[in-house]
């Protein structure tokens, strides 16, 4: 990899972090703020209702007890639900509760505030977006050691 390629690679990763400290939760008081890894496992129970804790645990990189400590708050605040599994007993499904949804409701109009008419293209934000799963993908598919095409289809 050429010096260029990697400053671009640093720039990339450098502008996400940066991007991602600008954007502010809602101000609504019915709004339910999360922590960064509360944001993580929410995101990956709204992708997947009825995931597993252990497959929400891993998504969100967090050992089994701290996951466990996480997601005892998600419910205890109302916006996770814990349903035994119909196929294993002792296994749970997650869902997210109707307040979730609400949560995600707000954050989506407070993005959409905080982002419209800064890139009106919407050729350019598919782009953007595009590129930026594509990357979550590939992180995704080198941390577990399978192919990205596998980690793709799961997603």
């Amino acid at each position: 990899m050429s010096d260029v390629e990697a400053a671009g690679l640093h720039e990339l990763a450098d502008l996400i972090f940066a991007v991602g400290r600008q954007l502010r939760p809602p101000t609504d008081p019915s709004f339910e703020p999360c922590t960064p890894i509360e944001i993580s496992v929410m995101r990956y129970i709204h992708h997947h209702p009825g995931t597993s804790a252990r497959a929400a645990a891993e998504a969100a990189l967090l050992p089994s007890s701290n996951f466990s400590r996480v997601l005892r708050g998600l419910e205890k605040r109302g916006l996770v639900d814990r349903v035994v599994d119909s196929g294993n007993a002792r296994g749970v499904c997650l869902y997210p509760t109707e307040k979730a949804h609400q949560n995600l409701q707000y954050l989506r109009d407070n993005w959409e505030q905080t982002l419209g008419g800064i890139v009106d293209d919407p050729a350019t934000i598919e782009t953007v977006n595009a590129t930026l799963r594509r990357i979550e993908h590939e992180l995704i598919a080198r941390r577990r050691g399978t192919d990205p095409q596998d980690s793709r289809a799961s997603q």
